[in-house]
């Protein structure tokens, strides 16, 4: 039996992992933005979920989120779900950073650095993160007019990239990133074409699968079975230059890992 963390698990893809760890009689730390939020994870508490609370989309609150799963005891696995989609304006949140960067790059980031190291990661990230800009110049959108679409390419190119520097400078994790395809969530709408249950069960498969696949690391993964990664994604060297941006926007550095890439 496996512990598991996942993120923005009150609905969509992050619920329905919950739900089937849950099923599979896995421990279950579930996440919502707000306390009101957190009324509809009130059938997963009653099977035994513990609930924790906070908006990713302020670097502070994230910080008191990776707290408050650190008093639950260490993760097995962390499942970082949560993210947002075609915000219209820029939308800062406390710190000022858009809330496309906050919650899709800085709240993963954030919380890899402060939560007990796993011993699995699994970053939601999307085919549209090809089309990220890998210059890492006005992440803050702040010189730029803004551009929704554009912002998310970014922010999972971004998510893409740490899964892959994880994977490099933690050799002892298991850090993978995970297309769901366009799935019908209220993110992705009620005409999206692609499998929801896939979606799903392949975060789930990485979190806690025993096979040899499940094992590997570095990797994107769609419907369980490899799928191709931007060629900045694999870049060391963006990758690097990612992380000190992070750690910058963040205040956190990353922690080294034992015979890893310092």
């Amino acid at each position: 039996m496996a512990r598991v963390f996942v993120t923005g698990s009150a609905q969509g893809l992050g619920r329905s992992a919950a739900a089937s760890l849950l099923d599979r009689g896995h421990q279950v730390v579930v996440h919502a933005r707000d306390r009101q939020r957190a009324d509809a994870l009130a059938d997963l508490a009653d099977r035994g979920a513990a609930v924790v609370v906070g908006d990713l989309a302020s670097v502070e609150q994230t910080r008191r989120l990776a707290e408050q799963v650190n008093d639950l005891g260490r993760m097995d696995a962390v499942i970082h779900n949560a993210g947002v989609y075609g915000e219209s304006r820029r939308n800062p949140g406390p710190e000022g950073h858009p809330r496309t960067l906050a919650v899709n790059a800085l709240a993963p980031y954030l919380l890899t650095a402060l939560i007990e190291r796993p011993d699995r990661l699994v970053y939601l990230t999307s085919d549209m993160h090809m089309g990220g800009d890998d210059s890492l110049l006005d992440l803050d959108w702040t010189a730029r007019r803004w551009n929704g679409t554009q912002a998310y390419c970014d922010s999972k190119l971004f998510v893409t990239a740490l899964a892959f520097a994880i994977a490099r400078r933690w050799p002892a994790v298991r850090s993978n990133a995970v297309d769901p395809g366009w799935v019908p969530t209220r993110m992705g709408g009620p005409g999206a074409p692609d499998d929801l249950e896939q979606g799903h069960l392949t975060q789930v498969w990485l979190a806690v699968g025993d096979d040899a696949e499940a094992a590997r690391s570095g990797q994107v993964w769609h419907h369980r079975r490899r799928a191709r990664a931007a060629a900045a994604a694999r870049s060391v060297d963006f990758q690097d230059r990612l992380l000190d941006r992070l750690a910058e926007l963040t205040a956190a550095d990353l922690p080294d890992g034992p015979g890893g890439t310092p």
